[in-house]
């Protein structure tokens, strides 16, 4: 079994089976959650679960923060029962949300003259979704400096495949560049749907067709279904595609890059949020599309 002390924040739809995956990797795992029943099927596979970040931090080696953003993961890392407080040697800190890459090292230099350097950051957002998490086979994208990195290039290993990209922040650019052909991708499905539909095709049999020509995709694939039976329960929110879009637009204008496509999609996903429909999944791009152009 590795020595290698894993916590993990953030026990949603893709913490969870991440954690899963850690654990099954033979890992030692500690978990912590605002809902102590949320840790309960991880307990029972042989996690320790812990009341507070403080605790969790004290029995760790590494931690993987698995929250929507930097505000969430702050919140976990302040206060007397706080990651931050329970810090006694080592550690490095795992950002897997999507979140701006400028943030993502202004809080590893905070974190570093806080703790005397004895906190390191590693940026490592995943793309693959749900499915991908439950699977185990996440695009993990990486950034930090290279012994960081080493140290958590094994654990990161057991929910996909990790790749270092680069330096700090370089994930969070690369998965930047997801989000953009992810937004894109999803909502070209939706609007293709709803003019199929309309012309009386089989939805289901003409994305079948598609997915065998250069229209296929793993999204096509994963959510075909959707589309095809109007099926928007929640999954990857469509609101956070605001904040991801976001932070792609400041990484195209820190570089000097024009944007022809990604603030129309930011335009989109942000009027699907205004529509109330922002904790649906992302293809609900096809019924908010619909709604705007009713038939007469």
């Amino acid at each position: 079994m590795s020595a290698t002390r894993v916590g993990v924040v953030g026990l949603g739809t893709m913490g969870a089976p991440m954690a899963g995956h850690v654990l099954a990797a033979g890992y030692p795992l500690h978990v912590t959650a605002r809902r102590p029943e949320a840790t309960t099927g991880l307990v029972a596979a042989g996690a320790t679960a812990h009341a507070t970040a403080r605790a969790l931090a004290a029995h760790s080696d590494v931690v993987l923060s698995v929250l929507p953003d930097l505000p969430e993961l702050v919140d976990v890392l302040e206060g007397p029962d706080g990651l931050l407080a329970g810090v006694t040697g080592p550690l490095v800190l795992v950002v897997c949300s999507t979140s701006a890459p400028a943030g993502v090292r202004a809080l590893a230099t905070t974190l570093d003259a806080r703790t005397d350097g004895r906190v390191r950051v590693v940026d490592a957002p995943v793309s693959g979704g749900q499915e991908g998490a439950a699977a185990g086979t996440l695009a993990v994208m990486v950034g930090g400096a290279d012994d960081d990195v080493a140290r958590v290039l094994p654990v990161l290993g057991a929910t996909g495949t990790p790749v270092h990209l680069g330096p700090l922040g370089s994930g969070q650019v690369a998965k930047a560049c997801n989000q953009v052909v992810v937004a894109a991708t999803v909502t070209a499905l939706a609007e293709a749907a709803v003019v199929a539909e309309r012309s009386g095709l089989d939805v289901g049999r003409m994305l079948d067709l598609l997915g065998g020509g250069y229209a296929a995709s793993r999204l096509l694939e994963v959510k075909k279904h959707r589309f095809v039976a109007h099926d928007h329960s929640p999954s990857g929110p469509a609101r956070y595609m605001v904040k991801d879009l976001r932070a792609a637009l400041d990484e195209a204008r820190a570089t000097g890059t024009a944007t022809v496509l990604t603030d129309v999609l930011l335009e989109v996903f942000t009027d699907v949020t205004a529509a109330g429909l922002g904790d649906l999944d992302t293809s609900v791009v096809q019924d908010w599309l619909a709604a705007r152009t009713p038939r007469g």
